[in-house]
């Protein structure tokens, strides 16, 4: 079996900066140039577009593939099942907001029935099942479920989250309420543990088999800055070693396992509770914040990871962790609005560095 070998570093797919929710001094607009569409959003009437973009093979390079993206309910985790599924692929998409029932995060504007049929939509095949990945029966039973109707697993996308709503931003560890801590931790970490045991021995059966780590930031920004609060910074690093120590586990199966993270992600949460825009007038944030002008929308990373997964040879990038905006200079794929975001250049050399909002030359 092939044996995933240690990437060539590439200086491109790595960069920093803070958070995607940082927030900033509003003093300038956003460019009027910057287009809005988001092809996920139902709420706002948007559309799914099926035009010939460049990134796109006709060849469908995911084809017989069987990917299980687990968090696919919205944001990152939809657009991944998309992107996976207009690349061919099987897309198995989990979450806890269903059209019957809505999880703790209080949203029923978006479910996992919807991401598959945007999956099908999008050419590939898209099957909801509903799952808490904290539940170690129904992870079990889902696994099984994939076993017996495919035979294999191809990609493992652990995305499952849903406790941006638990943070008690601004508190110390010993102001932060403790029960939401430990949540915010299972959600966050325990969720990811317990998928990766069920659903790593039917990936490994076959040479070939991605793991993909999602979390927020890249690890030379996770490394040197702290992610208060304290719950919400564990969080987000763990995946980082999770993704390293699998690479060294996994290797020996000819698997690869990366982390990746989006850059400043335009998630519905995020245009609707924070900035109060829709996807179609996310330019309006930018009077909120100007820095705002550099986000993405979630199609970029749903575009990153298609990427990933069809590129033949992954396991240069076994154990790295990697960002949406670097691997589009590497892969050339664009944003919905054909831009190509690099937000965490962009968030180390202006915004951390106190300079006035302009994304020229960073997208």
């Amino acid at each position: 079996m092939r044996g995933a070998r240690e990437p060539v570093r590439d200086a491109r797919v790595e960069a920093v900066g803070r958070g995607p929710g940082s927030v900033g001094n509003a003093d300038t607009g956003c460019p009027d140039w910057l287009p809005a569409w988001n092809p996920y959003d139902r709420q706002h009437g948007a559309t799914v577009r099926h035009e010939e973009d460049a990134h796109v093979s006709e060849a469908r390079p995911l084809a017989g593939r069987i990917a299980l993206v687990a968090g696919a309910t919205r944001g990152s985790g939809r657009a991944m099942a998309v992107e996976l599924g207009r690349a061919g692929a099987t897309v198995y998409a989990t979450g806890r907001t269903t059209r019957d029932r809505v999880s703790e995060v209080g949203r029923s504007t978006e479910t996992i029935e919807g991401t598959a049929e945007l999956v099908t939509e999008a050419g590939g095949r898209g099957i909801a099942a509903p799952t808490d990945h904290l539940d170690q029966e129904q992870v079990r039973a889902l696994v099984a479920r994939i076993e017996a109707e495919q035979g294999r697993l191809d990609i493992l996308v652990n995305n499952a989250w849903g406790g941006d709503h638990l943070v008690e931003w601004g508190r110390r560890l010993w102001e932060h309420d403790l029960d939401k801590g430990l949540r915010i931790l299972r959600l966050g970490i325990e969720s990811h543990l317990v998928t990766s045991r069920y659903a790593l021995p039917l990936l490994i059966r076959e040479p070939g088999g991605l793991v993909v780590e999602v979390t927020d930031g890249t690890e030379e920004f996770n490394g040197r800055n702290y992610r208060e609060p304290f719950y919400y910074d564990l969080a987000k690093a763990a995946p980082l070693r999770m993704a390293r120590n699998l690479a060294r586990e996994l290797a020996d199966h000819g698997a690869t396992a990366v982390c990746l993270t989006p850059g400043w992600l335009r998630s519905e949460a995020m245009l609707d509770t924070y900035f109060e825009v829709t996807e179609e007038r996310w330019r309006d944030g930018c009077e909120k914040d100007p820095h705002f002008a550099i986000s993405e929308s979630p199609v970029f990373v749903g575009r990153a990871l298609a990427a990933l997964a069809a590129d033949p040879d992954v396991a240069r990038w076994n154990g790295r962790s990697l960002s949406s905006g670097g691997l589009a200079q590497v892969y050339g794929f664009t944003d919905a609005d054909g831009s190509a975001p690099d937000a965490w250049r962009y968030i180390a050399e202006v915004q951390e560095a106190g300079k006035p909002a302009d994304v020229t030359g960073y997208r």
